[in-house]
């Protein structure tokens, strides 16, 4: 079967830390948020798999190649310009006409079962099916209120807290027939939360939602990237976490050539990349992430942070929440709280 990642965006929500890095390449426990993604299609059948491509698009190429690590052939449609993702998807008509297709945002994480998603789309008959998931604050998604037999007899994107009527939100995970194209103009911008969903709804199309039991969370902005790494360590959803577990040390998983010192406090749930190391005295502590040949100085403290490629924090600074990026290094003689730190040092 075939799939769409949608990863041509700018991720302008998780900025600076997309300021050199593409929105689907961030890593989400020392893996880019797209190789999830690839993951769970490669797990539901799903071979081909076409990416767009715009804002560094070149990294994306060069990450993820022909997709054959993954099992998976990829094709990508580089953009020349943003289409809107519904805009974007109707430039890859001709690789979709033959059957219904998935598709899925690149900065979408999802575990579901999409098999059944597929199987309730044929069984209605319809032109276009949204995977929806409920939540506590829904302004911030399409949201759409169902009929008795899953049928959208409403649907609104982003809504304002005086028009909310539904917490189900659309979870950026659809499945399409290839009808679909006949609605998409060609050569504009058009998007599928205020364009096309609303045209399929005022035309009394074939338009359903299923609620898709499973892990899902859109890591589109810092607080939402910082809770899918909570809920990873949490064990909330099955991430894949590429190192095995300490057998002396429980929730904590370690990389190869990893160096603690013996005065080091490990707490738990922690992951800690290959190469990295850690000195006398320092913590690293509850819900906090270390990416390949990271270094925790003497006497540093570490708390619900996640440190990218590189990073390190120096001796007896204490950072807590924070998100620190590639080959960048922390240095304060007070802590550093709720930070994006991407400068070589603060």
């Amino acid at each position: 079967m075939k799939a769409m990642i949608l990863a041509a965006g700018v991720g302008s929500r998780l900025d600076p830390l997309t300021r050199n890095v593409p929105k689907p390449l961030v890593p989400v426990v020392n893996k880019p948020v797209m190789e999830h993604i690839v993951e769970m299609l490669a797990r539901n059948g799903f071979n081909e798999i076409m990416v767009n491509v715009h804002y560094l698009g070149e990294q994306i190429q060069a990450y993820f190649g022909d997709g054959s690590k993954w099992g998976v052939k990829i094709t990508y449609s580089v953009e020349d310009q943003l289409w809107g993702d519904a805009g974007s998807l109707k430039r890859c008509e001709d690789f979709f006409r033959d059957d219904v297709f998935v598709v899925v945002g690149g900065d979408d994480l999802a575990d579901f079962d999409l098999e059944s998603l597929v199987g309730f789309h044929r069984d209605n008959e319809a032109i276009a099916t949204l995977a929806l998931s409920l939540v506590e604050d829904p302004s911030q998604y399409g949201i759409a209120l169902l009929n008795d037999r899953g049928r959208i007899t409403r649907f609104l994107e982003k809504p304002k807290a005086a028009n909310l009527f539904s917490n189900s939100a659309n979870t950026g995970v659809y499945v399409f027939h290839p009808r679909i194209f006949d609605l998409i103009p060609e050569g504009e911008k058009f998007g599928f939360g205020n364009n096309l969903f609303p045209m399929l709804h005022d035309e009394n199309a074939r338009f359903f939602g299923k609620f898709a039991f499973g892990y899902w969370k859109d890591v589109g902005s810092l607080k939402q990237y910082q809770e899918a790494h909570a809920d990873a360590l949490r064990g909330r959803w099955d991430c894949k976490i590429p190192f095995a577990e300490d057998p002396d040390r429980d929730q904590v998983w370690v990389g190869e050539n990893v160096e603690i010192d013996p005065t080091a406090k490990i707490g738990c749930p922690v992951v800690i990349g290959n190469n990295c190391r850690i000195e006398k005295g320092a913590q690293l502590l509850k819900h906090s992430v270390l990416a390949d040949n990271c270094v925790l100085e003497m006497g540093s403290v570490v708390k619900q942070s996640i440190l990218w490629e590189g990073a390190c924090v120096m001796r007896n600074t204490v950072i807590e929440r924070c998100v620190v990026g590639d080959h960048c290094s922390v240095k304060s003689s007070a802590a550093v709280f709720d930070g994006v730190i991407v400068d070589p040092v603060r």
